[in-house]
């Protein structure tokens, strides 16, 4: 049994340590240019995308000091974010900038703490680009039976979905738009995805907050989902919305723990339903291996 806990841990530290390789020797982040607006730092630019911003001085000033950041008369939220959204636009049009394919049309918020005022605000699909921070809302739906045990319900991602098709994920989450409001999100994502009524949506908890940094090819991610846990009636199933989920699934938490360690969940939701077993004490330090970097792994600062 030992030796199995041990594997088991060794995965979900390899999958923690995927999430946080922006931090790891090697990663581009010493070759990084810090995204400034107003002598904030807002982000980081991979050396890639440094250099298609030099074709555009009339709205990015010059590196300097190892920051890029926005011409001085680009004083206001309206005209940073019309003149970079006017530079992304032009921009999708290089097929050498994949991540821009999967254009949204949503406005995600840049500030230097998610607290901050807004500064400008970015199409979604291009805040990697810039290394933008992205807040997210992800919800553990869960069951307690009769005599005490739990099970998680678990979204099947659909198959046509542009990231992590056909995955294993949360019942419901979802990205926190330009001046949206966390409590609305989650509302929001449980209609829309899982068909759970406001009245049971609201009665979910803000239990913890999960924050990573991974970068790819596609740019730096720093991301950080407010978790909420949500205790489902025994007898509510939720049902597939608006076709962003292929099929759910109530599972008992052994099978979850068993497939969280699987290549079968998408990696950030894998992270949320972590924070979940090790809060409810599913997973314990005496019994698992490396219990304290799992537990680091989940709270990175951004």
């Amino acid at each position: 049994m030992a030796a199995t806990n041990g594997v088991w841990s060794e995965k979900i530290l390899h999958l923690l340590r995927r999430m946080n390789n922006f931090y790891s020797t090697g990663s581009s982040r010493t070759r990084c240019l810090r995204f400034e607006i107003d002598g904030a730092q807002v982000g980081w630019v991979p050396p890639h995308v440094a250099s298609l911003l030099r074709r555009h001085p009339q709205v990015f000033s010059p590196p300097q000091g190892g920051a890029v950041g926005l011409c001085p008369g680009l004083d206001s939220y309206e005209s940073r974010s019309e003149a970079v959204d006017a530079v992304l636009r032009s921009l999708r049009q290089e097929d050498s900038i994949t991540c821009l394919k999967g254009w949204r049309d949503e406005k995600y918020s840049v500030m230097p703490g998610c607290s901050d005022p807004p500064l400008m605000w970015m199409e979604r699909a291009a805040t990697s680009l810039f290394g933008v921070k992205r807040y997210g809302v992800h919800i553990n739906g869960y069951t307690v039976g009769e005599s005490g045990e739990v099970s998680m319900w678990l979204a099947r991602r659909s198959r046509t979905k542009q990231t992590y098709p056909g995955l294993l994920d949360n019942v419901a989450a979802g990205g926190l738009a330009a001046g949206v409001g966390i409590r609305h999100t989650l509302i929001k994502e449980c209609q829309e995805e899982a068909c759970i009524p406001s009245a049971i949506a609201a009665t979910a908890r803000p239990v913890s907050t999960v924050s990573y940094t991974y970068e790819d090819e596609e740019g730096v991610f720093p991301e950080s989902q407010f978790v909420f846990d949500l205790q489902l009636p025994a007898d509510f199933r939720p049902r597939v919305g608006d076709g962003e989920v292929l099929e759910f699934h109530l599972l008992p938490i052994e099978k979850v723990k068993e497939l969280l360690a699987s290549d079968d969940f998408k990696p950030n939701s894998a992270m949320v339903v972590l924070d979940f077993l090790i809060r409810h004490a599913f997973i314990e330090p005496d019994s698992k291996a490396f219990y304290q970097e799992l537990v680091s792994g989940l709270h990175q600062t951004l």
